[in-house]
């Protein structure tokens, strides 16, 4: 079924935008994977192109670019998956994830030295830094005031959280859930969202 995203945010198609030094972008988790991690997967193909085009065009441009302490945890998820379906594709058997977690070793250096490596690629390529938040309690009110408005997962809440308090309104992300939150810029490829945005009237081009 497909998604009925109501746009809120401004969305910009990254595959004709030409980013500049006045640029100061968030880089969200699923952007860091295709960039920094060599045996990423994705469903559509030209997210393992289009995304890291972009991203090296805002390098050049010396545009900021942020990180999230946040995308660890799920960038270090998202490895860890891909490993265990290319091991179970070896192997030729299907396995559980603490099975493959906690009795192949081997299996778990490698997994370990990928997501280390992964994360020296994340830091070196933004180098304004991440975008710091304390998980205290004022945060997670203000994570959980968001629920009412916002229909992003709950790293995407604190991340949001982190915008704000850091004044950073622009996310390169191919995550819909970003462009039905106000007041943001999502720099996307992903042809679903620009063509909502597009239709109703979100669409900006710079």
């Amino acid at each position: 079924m497909p998604i009925n995203y109501s746009i809120q945010a401004d969305v910009v198609d990254i595959t004709v935008d030409a980013p500049t030094a006045d640029d100061m972008f968030l880089v969200d988790t699923n952007v860091w994977y295709w960039m920094t991690y060599p045996k990423a997967t994705s469903y559509v193909p030209n997210q393992l192109s289009e995304y890291p085009d972009y991203l090296n065009k805002a390098l050049n441009a010396n545009a900021k670019i942020h990180h999230s302490g946040l995308s660890l945890a799920e960038l270090a998820h998202l490895i860890e998956k891909t490993e265990r379906e290319i091991y179970e594709r070896t192997i030729r058997a299907a396995i559980k994830t603490k099975e493959y977690r906690h009795n192949h070793p081997a299996e778990r250096s490698r997994v370990t030295l990928e997501i280390q490596a992964a994360w020296g690629q994340v830091t070196s390529l933004s180098p304004a830094g991440p975008l710091a938040i304390t998980v205290d309690a004022a945060a997670t009110t203000a994570a959980l005031n968001r629920c009412h408005a916002d229909k992003v997962d709950g790293y995407d809440l604190f991340v949001l959280e982190s915008m704000k308090n850091h004044g950073v309104v622009q996310v390169i992300t191919d995550d819909g859930d970003f462009a039905t939150v106000q007041g943001i810029h999502v720099f996307t490829a992903n042809r679903n969202i620009i063509h909502a945005a597009k239709v109703q009237k979100k669409l900006r081009s710079r």
